[in-house]
């Protein structure tokens, strides 16, 4: 399930070890994916064969998330499947990429959840909250802090990896915790009681999944990875039919190995974008509603949390060229 971790040191280090893209002229493109519903809704196009429809020679390779920056970072992967806020801390780290394709923003799937009783971000004035610091969901919520008149300085962070923020709150050690799927689902069935006070779906567009790609096979392969972006508004035409929705969630249950019913839970709480609301949020602005305001916030809080040490310059890991000419 979705394990969306920035690279931080893994990447480095794999960067070190060889910063070199794949080469222009190989064949197919590959593209690394991992565990989030708008990733693995891909596998519906593979399930279909849709890219051979569309002829275009893709590889998709299967990683955990973390894994597959690694991946990209060491020049194994033309492209890879990650957040924008993990594009910049893989670019600081020396692996540039370009963000083409929006396939989705987290739509409640990331939570500030509360113990019984805590009903507020209000009520955790003071209070303890697990959180592992300096993570997407550290950022969710000092957004959301903020929203209640407060900061960072009117509650005691504790720093918690995410997978084990569940048993945090159930040990009463914290009033509340930062998760995101499965680690929120399985908190709430953990801690009878508790509840979302906060989540992603009170803020859209704080993070994106995109699809980023090397400069170098994009520079070279432009048509190909237009075909690329066809395919996958197709896989969205079919997620969001009714006619074939139930088709697309057997197709991404299989893949993860969850029943439908419950991967459902999972894509409810991810925005999957049609190729009209990925324009939109393609449009320059200083807020989360666009791809560049949600860039440039993430940027100032890795640099607020020394994630990476200089601001990355954050119009260049944008093309939105490629979804304009669809």
């Amino acid at each position: 399930m979705p394990t969306r971790l920035c690279t931080r040191l893994r990447v480095f280090l794999a960067t070190l070890v060889v910063v070199l893209a794949p080469s222009a002229g190989a064949e197919p493109l590959k593209i690394g994916y991992s565990d989030w519903p708008g990733w693995v809704a891909w596998e519906v196009a593979l399930d279909k064969g849709w890219f051979k429809q569309a002829g275009v020679d893709v590889k998709f390779e299967w990683f955990d998330y973390v894994a597959s920056m690694d991946a990209f970072a060491a020049g194994q992967l033309d492209a890879v499947s990650m957040t924008n806020g993990d594009a910049l801390v893989t670019g600081a780290s020396g692996a540039e990429s370009v963000m083409i394709l929006i396939n989705d923003y987290s739509n409640g799937n990331d939570m500030v959840i509360g113990a019984p009783g805590v009903d507020s971000l209000a009520a955790l004035k003071g209070k303890k909250i697990g959180v592992e610091i300096g993570f997407v969901d550290h950022l969710l919520l000092l957004n959301g802090l903020k929203k209640a008149g407060m900061s960072e300085d009117d509650v005691e962070l504790i720093n918690v990896p995410t997978n084990e923020t569940p048993q945090v709150l159930a040990s009463g050690e914290v009033e509340a915790i930062c998760a995101w799927q499965p680690n929120s689902g399985s908190a709430l069935q953990l801690v009878p009681g508790s509840k979302p006070i906060y989540t992603s779906a009170d803020e859209p567009g704080l993070i994106y999944d995109v699809l980023s790609v090397s400069p170098e096979s994009l520079a070279a392969k432009p048509d190909q990875w237009r075909k690329v972006l066809k395919v996958w508004y197709r896989v969205v035409d079919y997620i969001r039919d009714p006619a074939t929705h139930e088709d697309a969630v057997k197709i991404m249950a299989a893949r993860v190995g969850v029943a439908p019913e419950e991967y459902k839970t999972f894509l409810a709480g991810t925005k999957i974008l049609t190729l009209e609301e990925a324009r939109s949020h393609f449009v320059k602005g200083d807020s989360f509603s666009s791809l560049y305001g949600s860039s440039k916030i993430a940027d100032d809080f890795n640099i607020a949390n020394k994630v990476y040490r200089q601001p990355q310059p954050v119009g260049s890991y944008i093309d939105p060229s490629l979804i304009a000419d669809l």
